[in-house]
C-alpha cells in the first residue's frame, strides 16, 4: 500500500515532541556501551561457531528497563539510548566475522590494529551515511517500510513503560544457561562430555565407516534453533546430514583401499578419522557450495538491490528544506557532519593503507586513495541498499553478504587486471570488501533503531550520537574476542606421519605453495594427540623449529606447519582456532574462497566444482540453498545442537494452536480471526507464533548471551593456560576427570533434552503482568 500522503502530520509518537524527558544521559551511554561490548563480543563467539547471528535490539531493551528501573524512575527515552547504544556492538561484530576471518584462511594473522580500524571506519560510515537517509525512509515511507526488529523494539520499550515485564524470562534463560554451561563447557568443568559422538563402523565391512553423529548441546545453538524455526534449522541438518552420513562414509568406501594420500590430503584415507575426513575433503566442498549458493543469492535479490538502490538515489536530497528550527523529534545531525566526517574516513582510510599496508601489498599513493574512495562509493551504495531492504524483510534476511561478494568480486577483478595476483592483495582486498560489509550490516541495525525511535519519539541526533559512541566502544571488544577464539581454541598436533620437505632458503620464500614465516616464535608448546585421546606432550624449545604458510600448496592443505631443521621434516600442524571444527566461520571461509578463485585459481576446482552441483541440485528441488549449503560446511555437531531448538519451536507451535483450540470451543471471542491464535494481552502476544517478544524468544535470548558468555569465559580460561605453558610454567584450570561417573554420552544428551525442556515449559508460559 502506497503512504499517507499526510502520514508524516497524523502520527503521533509515544513521546510527543514537546516533551522533554531524560535520554542522553551518561547512565544510559555508560550502560549501553556495556551491553555493546557484552554483545558485540557474544555475537562474535556464537557467529563463527554456528555462522547464524541474532538481533540484540530486544533483550538488551529488556535488560535495560529492568536495571534502569532498580536506579529509580527511568525514561523510555533513556532505554532507548541504552539499545541504540548496544546493539551497535552485535551489528559491527556481524559484519566483521562474515569478513575478517578469511584473513586467517588467506594465511595472514589477525592483527589488532588492524580490526580496530576497519570496524572503526566500516561502523561510522554505516551511521553517516544513514543520517541523509532518515527522513525518506523511517518517515516518509512510515507505513511502507515496517522495520520489523525496530517496531518489536519499540512493543517491548513502550510495554516497560506501561509496566509490563519481559526481563524475569530473559534472566531465567540467563541463569539457566549459565550454570548448565558451566558443567558442560570442555574448557570450564567438563562434568560431562561437551559434544556427545558416535563415530560408525559396523561389522567385519565397516559399514558407514567414516561417518559420525555428534552433536554441541550448547545453550546458544539451542537459542538459536528456536529464534530461526523448524523450516531453517532443519534445512541446516539436511546438509550436515548429507556431509557427515553420506559424503564422509561414501569418501572412505572407495578411498580406504588407496596406497597413496589422495589431493588435498597428505595422509592416507584409511587413517583419517570423521574429522579428518571433513576437514580435508568435504569443507572445500562446503566451500565451493556457499560461494556458489551466495552468487546465486546475489542474482536473484539483484533486482531487489538495483531498485532499492534506485529508489535510494531517487530520494536522496528530498525533503532537505525542513524549518530551520526543526523539532526535538525532526532534528538530525547537520549534513557538514556528514559531508565532513565522510571526508576524514576517506583520508584515515588513505593514511591506514600507506602507512600500515598488508606485507606485500605495497602501493603507490595514488592506488591507496582509489581504494579509500572505492570503499566510500561501495559503502554508500550498499549503505542504502541495506537499509531499505532491511525495512522490508528484517536485518536477519538481508543480503549483505551478497553485497560483500559483490565488492569482493569487483574489487578482485581490478586486481587481477593490475597483475596484483600475490596473496597479499587478498589480504587488501578483504580490507576493501569487510569494510563495506560492516557498513552495510551496521547500516541496517542503525535504520532499525532510527525505526524504533521514530515510534516512540526519540530524538534522532542524540541516538545518531549514541551510535556512534556505540561503534568506538564495542570494537575494541570484537578485535580482543576474535583473537581471544583464534588462541584460544588452537591445537598444536602432530603429523600422523613427518613430511620432507625443502624450505625456501630465505625468510618470505616461496615454494610449492609454502611460505617460509622464519623461526617460531613461542618456546613452549603442547601436543595434542592425533586422535584427541590420550596424554598432551609437552615440547620445549619449539622456537628452534621453522613457521611454515601453506596456501594452494599441491604438498600440504592449506594452513600453517611447524617444519624441524634438523630432521629437514614437517613435523606439527598449528590449527588455527578460527576455521576449526569448533569455529568454522563458514561466511569468512566464502569470502577467501572468492578472493582465491579469481586471484590465485588454485583451488582444489575438482572438490570446489562438486559443491558448485551440490547447490545446483538442491535449487532445482525448490529450496533455498545458501542455508543448507551453510549446513553442509558446518559440523553435524553444530546443525544437530541448532535443529533440536527448532524442534522446540515447533512443538511450542503446535502447543499454542491446541490451546487456541480450546479458548475457541469455549470463548470464539478470545481468538483473533486474522491468525486463528489468542488474542494478544498489553503486556505479551505470548501466543503469536511470529512474535519478537514471544515468552520462547526472550528465553532464547537468555540461553544464547549465558552460552556466549560463559563459553567466552571458557575460551580466555583455555587461553590463559596456554600462555602460562609458553612461559615453561604449569597452570591449569580445575577440571572434573574424565573418569567421573557421569562422563558419558547419555548423561550428557540427558541434561541436553532437560535444558530444551526448560525451553518448551518457560516458551508456553505467559509472562507476568508486573
Amino acid at each position: 500500500m502506497p503512504p499517507s500522503s499526510n502520514a508524516k502530520t497524523t502520527f503521533k509518537p509515544f513521546v510527543a515532541a514537546a516533551e522533554n524527558r531524560p535520554e542522553l544521559t551518561a547512565r544510559a551511554l555508560i550502560l549501553g556501551a556495556f551491553f555493546g561490548v557484552l554483545f558485540g563480543a557474544v555475537t562474535v563467539y556464537v557467529g563463527l561457531r554456528a555462522g547464524l547471528t541474532v538481533a540484540a535490539s530486544i533483550p538488551i531493551s529488556v535488560l535495560s528497563i529492568s536495571i534502569l528501573r532498580a536506579f529509580g524512575k527511568a525514561s523510555i527515552l533513556e532505554n532507548n539510548i541504552v539499545q541504540t547504544t548496544g546493539n551497535a556492538g552485535q551489528s559491527i561484530a556481524s559484519g566483521v566475522i562474515f569478513t575478517l576471518p578469511a584473513l586467517i584462511f588467506l594465511g595472514f594473522d589477525l592483527e589488532s590494529t588492524r580490526i580496530f580500524a576497519l570496524a572503526l571506519f566500516g561502523g561510522w560510515l554505516g551511521v553517516l551515511f544513514m543520517i541523509p537517509l532518515r527522513r525518506q525512509l523511517i518517515v516518509e515511507e512510515h507505513e511502507t517500510l515496517i522495520y520489523p526488529e525496530g517496531t518489536a523494539c519499540a512493543d517491548v520499550l513502550m510495554a516497560g513503560e506501561r509496566g509490563g515485564s519481559f526481563a524475569s524470562r530473559v534472566f531465567f534463560g540467563l541463569g539457566l544457561g549459565a550454570l548448565y554451561t558451566l558443567f558442560q563447557n570442555e574448557n570450564i568443568f567438563a562434568l560431562w562430555p561437551s559434544t556427545p559422538t558416535r563415530d560408525f563402523d559396523i561389522g567385519p565391512q565397516h559399514l558407514l565407516k567414516g561417518s559420525s553423529i555428534r552433536a554441541d548441546v550448547t545453550p546458544e545453538y539451542l537459542g538459536v534453533g528456536y529464534i530461526i524455526g523448524l523450516r531453517v534449522s532443519a534445512v541446516m541438518l539436511a546438509g550436515g546430514v548429507f556431509s557427515w552420513l553420506l559424503l564422509l562414509p561414501a569418501i572412505y568406501f572407495f578411498g580406504s583401499h588407496m596406497t597413496s594420500p589422495l589431493y588435498p590430503g597428505t595422509t592416507l584415507i584409511h587413517d583419517m578419522s570423521p574429522s579428518d575426513l571433513w576437514k580435508t575433503y568435504v569443507r572445500p566442498m562446503g566451500a565451493g557450495a556457499v560461494a556458489a549458493a551466495g552468487v546465486i543469492t546475489l542474482a536473484r535479490t539483484a533486482p531487489t538491490i538495483l531498485a532499492a538502490l534506485t529508489e535510494g538515489l531517487k530520494n536522496i536530497g528530498k525533503n532537505n528544506g525542513t524549518a530551520a528550527t526543526p523539532t526535538r523529534t525532526t532534528h538530525d545531525l547537520p549534513p557538514t557532519v556528514v559531508l565532513g566526517g565522510s571526508v576524514i574516513l576517506i583520508v584515515l582510510m588513505f593514511l591506514f593503507l600507506e602507512f600500515h599496508p598488508v606485507p606485500g601489498a605495497q602501493v603507490g599513493a595514488l592506488a591507496n586513495i582509489a581504494a579509500a574512495l572505492l570503499v566510500v562509493v561501495f559503502g554508500f551504495l550498499f549503505v542504502t541498499v541495506s537499509a531499505r531492504i532491511v525495512g522490508i524483510v528484517g536485518s536477519s534476511a538481508s543480503p549483505v553478504s551478497g553485497m560483500t561478494i559483490a565488492t569482493l568480486m569487483a574489487t578482485s577483478a581490478i586486481f587481477l587486471v593490475k597483475g596484483w595476483t600475490a596473496p597479499a592483495f587478498g589480504a587488501l582486498a578483504i580490507t576493501i570488501g569487510g569494510i563495506v560489509c560492516i557498513a552495510a550490516s551496521n547500516a541496517g541495525d542503525t535504520a532499525q533503531d532510527l525505526k524504533t525511535g521514530y515510534l516512540i519519539g526519540a530524538t534522532p541526533w542524540k541516538q545518531q550520537l549514541a551510535l556512534m559512541f556505540g561503534v568506538v566502544i564495542c570494537v575494541f571488544s570484537i578485535g580482543f574476542t576474535l583473537n581471544l577464539m583464534n588462541t584460544g581454541l588452537q591445537v598444536f598436533q602432530r603429523l600422523p606421519k613427518p613430511i620432507p620437505f625443502t624450505i625456501a632458503n630465505t625468510n618470505e620464500g616461496v615454494v610449492n605453495g609454502v611460505q617460509t614465516k622464519g623461526n617460531f616464535s613461542l618456546d613452549h608448546i603442547q601436543l595434542t594427540p592425533h586422535d584427541h585421546s590420550g596424554t598432551k606432550e609437552e615440547l620445549g624449545n619449539a622456537n628452534r623449529l621453522i613457521l611454515l604458510n601453506a596456501i594452494g600448496s599441491t604438498t600440504l592443505e592449506d594452513g600453517k606447519y611447524l617444519y624441524n631443521p634438523d630432521t629437514k621434516q614437517i613435523e606439527i600442524q598449528w590449527i588455527q582456532g578460527i576455521g576449526s571444527e569448533k569455529a568454522a566461520a563458514p561466511q569468512g571461509r566464502l569470502m577467501a574462497t572468492v578472493i582465491n578463485g579469481i586471484l590465485t585459481q588454485k583451488l582444489p576446482w575438482a572438490l570446489v566444482l562438486l559443491g558448485v552441483a551440490l547447490v545446483l541440485v538442491v535449487e532445482l528441488l525448490g529450496i533455498r540453498s545458501l542455508t543448507f549449503a551453510v549446513g553442509a560446511y558446518l559440523s553435524i555437531a553444530t546443525t544437530l545442537a541448532i535443529f533440536t531448538g527448532g524442534l522446540m519451536r515447533w512443538m511450542v507451535d503446535r502447543a499454542m494452536l491446541h490451546h487456541a483450540a480450546k479458548l475457541a470451543a469455549a470463548n470464539p471471542d478470545a481468538i483473533d480471526p486474522a491468525t486463528g491464535l489468542p488474542v494478544p494481552t498489553s503486556v505479551t502476544p505470548a501466543l503469536d507464533t511470529e512474535s519478537e517478544i514471544s515468552p520462547g524468544s526472550l528465553y532464547a535470548s537468555g540461553l544464547i548471551a549465558a552460552g556466549g558468555i560463559v563459553g567466552l569465559l571458557g575460551v580466555a580460561i583455555r587461553a590463559g593456560e596456554g600462555i602460562s605453558e609458553q612461559r615453561g610454567g604449569n597452570w591449569q584450570f580445575w577440571r572434573f576427570s574424565s573418569q567421573n561417573p557421569i562422563y558419558h554420552d547419555w548423561f550428557s544428551v540427558l541434561m541436553f533434552g532437560l535444558l530444551a525442556f526448560s525451553l518448551y515449559y518457560f516458551a508456553r508460559k505467559p509472562l507476568d503482568a508486573k
